[in-house]
């Protein structure tokens, strides 16, 4: 049984790894690519038209240098690096999307999309910022409009009701089934790891037979559950468990799990409360209201940091600290991103008042830090 696990395991990163050569052939079969950064996009929209939707390398310093040479150094090490592979066209899905969605998250990244605008056709959409606020969903759903509009214009079709009913279906089913393996961390003993959490959340990302890749999903969770029925463990049951929150985490950032479930730290995350992850997948998109309203209610619900008040990033890690019974919570900032760095302090208070252990980490893509890392999880899990 564990041979069957380990085998799906290993076709994801096989198809991961493949990603680009897929939207190559989508790209050469006449599918519009675009291409993407942010949660805040509507994926079904995007299908809706007949695109594929696929995200945009940022969570490497490779490219970082050359985009210094237009950026300033003290920015974002992830708006850094989604310009950098633009400019060096170092990224394969950069190389073969029709246009880039973007949104006016933080200052930024709105800046860095007008030059991005230079290397490809850029669409900015002006997020709101207070989500409570009821002219925010009157201006977010005007947005989600236009950007449909624009997709009409570059995919030469137009979007209905039916077929954003049919997208909104099929990315509900997606999140279904992310949420169903992540959801495995209920589970009274460990039986997946922050990589493996790492690496379905990418399998979903960059494979595009979108049935496929749910329905192999839904047969790694059967397998893993099961083998767990069974008495089998795949995990070390006595290690802390730790839950993941702040920016969103990458191929570069996968060092901070790689410390965190070494033998010295005894740990193993067991979720991420970041972008992409359960921030993404814990909303669902109404089936029963206007697809329009539905879409601008969902993703104006998104409590990225940069929404202000952000209650309900508070409301997300206290759901799932209790429900995945998080020992501690590891806090991952990107050198410069501000607004998670200030809401560090407001997160760390929330937790203190229910009890739950808090670290905070600093970091950017390089691999210098991953001494200084290893003594700070190594000090606060041994505190655990």
């Amino acid at each position: 049984m564990y041979n069957d696990i380990d085998k799906i395991f290993e076709e994801m990163r096989e198809a991961v790894h493949n990603g680009p050569v897929a939207i190559k052939e989508l790209k050469e079969a006449g599918r519009p690519v675009i291409g993407t950064y942010c949660t805040f996009t509507p994926w079904e929209l995007i299908n809706a038209a007949g695109g594929i939707s696929v995200s945009l390398c940022s969570t490497s310093d490779k490219p970082i240098a050359a985009a210094e040479k237009h950026l300033p150094r003290n920015l974002c090490p992830l708006i850094k690096s989604s310009y950098g592979f633009a400019l060096t066209d170092t990224c394969p899905y950069f190389h073969f999307c029709d246009m880039v969605v973007g949104e006016t998250t933080c200052d930024g990244k709105k800046k860095m999309y007008e030059l991005l605008g230079k290397l490809r056709p850029t669409h900015v959409m002006q997020l709101p910022q207070r989500a409570g606020h009821p002219k925010s969903l009157e201006l977010w759903k005007h947005e989600i409009t236009a950007l449909k509009e624009e997709l009409e214009r570059l995919c030469g079709t137009r979007i209905t009701d039916e077929k954003l009913a049919a997208s909104i279906s099929l990315r509900n089913a997606m999140h279904a089934a992310a949420m169903r393996f992540y959801d495995l961390s209920k589970l009274p003993d460990a039986v997946i790891t922050g990589k493996e959490i790492m690496l379905v959340s990418d399998y979903l990302k960059f494979t595009f037979d979108y049935e496929k890749s749910i329905a192999k999903v839904n047969e790694l969770v059967d397998k893993i559950l099961e083998n767990y029925i069974d008495g089998q463990r795949r995990q070390d049951i006595a290690a802390h468990r730790i839950l993941i929150t702040g920016c969103p985490m990458g191929k570069s950032l996968e060092k901070i799990v790689d410390v965190l479930e070494s033998p010295d730290c005894a740990s193993i995350v067991v979720g991420f409360e970041n972008c992409g992850n359960l921030k993404c997948s814990h909303f669902r998109v109404s089936e029963e209201i206007a697809p329009l309203d539905a879409l601008a209610e969902k993703y104006l619900s998104i409590p990225c940091s940069v929404m202000s008040p952000n209650t309900g990033r508070l409301e997300l890690l206290r759901h799932y600290a209790e429900k995945y019974r998080a020992d501690g919570v590891v806090d991952v900032i990107l050198q410069a991103c501000h607004t998670y760095n200030v809401e560090s302090y407001s997160v760390r208070q929330f937790l203190a008042d229910d009890g739950v252990p808090y670290i905070a980490v600093e970091t950017d893509y390089s691999q210098g830090d991953l001494g200084q890392l290893a003594t700070r999880f190594g000090a606060f899990t041994e505190m655990l």
